[in-house]
């Protein structure tokens, strides 16, 4: 029943996927529909000859007016046409009805191209003049319908230029995601393939000596099973190094992963890890975490416009200070404090928060190398699958 209120993909809405621009111009739009009766009203009283055509004309204007945002964008110069039709069909009844022009021209800068818009502001400008001469309408309507054609979708115009460049960052963004994952992928086979491909061969063969020696030889044949046994048992080795190392995160990763969120919702991100860092892995990966989960806090709740990310690097501490300028007040055990804090403690360590409301937030980790190595030494047992 409702199906034509549902965007189209090709639509602005479907393209950008940011259907609050609408409701952006919504109130203009009402402010537009109750000047265009309540002017009149005010100036020549009721009378039906104008108000039954004026009232006829509100559903079909803002069925266009929704089309230009959930419609085919390829439909816009019908959309925008219409509107026109309906300016020049209410204008001799109604004198405020040249207002359906000058949402025309405001209506066309959703359109890509400064120029077309433009070029479209003046065209309906130009297409008012007949009409302006007929009914003896002041000259200056022209203008009129120029200028606030420009000035009404100039904000638009603007608005949603920036919402097209988020949506080709978001775009961009998906693809080197996507060609990392496959890149990603393909390293993973070829390291598994080179790791256990041999491996997997030889077991293969001593298994299937074995197999044939056991009634002739068993001595051998219960040779080449022990060897089979210590050539599986480094094999597995093998794989839960691997393993560990596409686990674990790294500090630089996340500094990349980090800017990389930060900069496409708009803000300033400062931060650079010292050349001179070299941690143990399994510090080094909790500490990532941590700051994972702070640069996520502040993607969510912050509503900063900056945030940074320094280091303090000393032969016996660990020092990661990160910050940022938004609304503050956080909680000391929610959004992800408590997770954070119990890492930083796990390694030995403390995690302090400044965050004054309105003043920005400020965590500062500090870790004592020694105690951290000490309390990672010994992992827990992994149990075989």
């Amino acid at each position: 029943m409702y199906a034509w209120l549902t965007p189209r993909p090709d639509s602005l809405i479907g393209q950008l996927r940011s259907p609050m621009f609408l409701l952006r111009s919504a109130f203009g739009q009402a402010l537009w529909v109750v000047m265009l009766i309540a002017v009149p009203l005010g100036a020549q009283g009721f009378a039906w000859s104008w108000f039954l055509p004026t009232v006829l004309t509100m559903p079909v204007y803002l069925y266009l007016q929704a089309q230009v945002y959930i419609g085919p964008m390829r439909r816009l110069p019908w959309y925008i046409g219409g509107m026109a039709l309906l300016g020049f069909a209410l204008w001799p009844v109604n004198s405020v009805a040249f207002g359906y022009l000058i949402c025309a021209g405001a209506a066309l800068s959703v359109t890509s191209s400064m120029r077309v818009w433009i070029v479209g502001v003046f065209a309906l400008a130009l297409l008012s003049l007949p009409v302006v001469l007929w009914l003896h309408a002041p000259l200056w309507i022209m203008l009129v319908v120029l200028f606030a054609g420009i000035l009404g979708g100039s904000s638009n115009f603007l608005y949603i230029r920036n919402l097209r460049k988020d949506a080709e960052l978001r775009l961009s963004q998906g693809e080197v995601r996507r060609l990392a994952t496959l890149a990603e992928r393909e390293r993973i086979g070829r390291d598994l393939h080179d790791l256990l491909g041999h491996t997997l061969s030889l077991v293969a063969i001593k298994s299937e000596l074995a197999r044939r020696l056991a009634l002739e030889d068993p001595a051998r044949a219960q040779r080449e099973m022990d060897e089979v046994e210590k050539v599986a048992r480094h094999a597995l080795a093998e794989v839960r190094a691997a393993v560990t190392g596409m686990r674990r995160s790294d500090l630089a990763a996340e500094l990349i992963s980090a800017r990389l969120m930060l900069e496409a919702s708009g803000m300033i991100f400062e931060g650079e890890l010292p050349a001179e860092v070299s941690l143990p892995p399994v510090i080094e990966a909790q500490l990532a975490l941590v700051l994972r989960e702070a640069v996520t806090n502040i993607h969510r709740h912050a509503h900063a416009t900056s945030a940074s990310v320094r280091f303090l690097v000393e032969p016996d501490r660990f020092d990661m200070q990160i910050s940022d300028n938004g609304c503050g007040g956080l909680a000391a055990h929610g959004n992800g404090v408590s997770g954070m804090r119990e890492r930083v403690r796990a390694l030995g360590g403390v995690l302090e928060i400044d965050s004054p409301a309105r003043h920005g937030t400020r965590l500062q980790v500090r870790v004592p190398l020694s105690q951290a190595a000490a309390a990672t030494a010994v992992e827990p047992p992994r149990s075989v699958a």
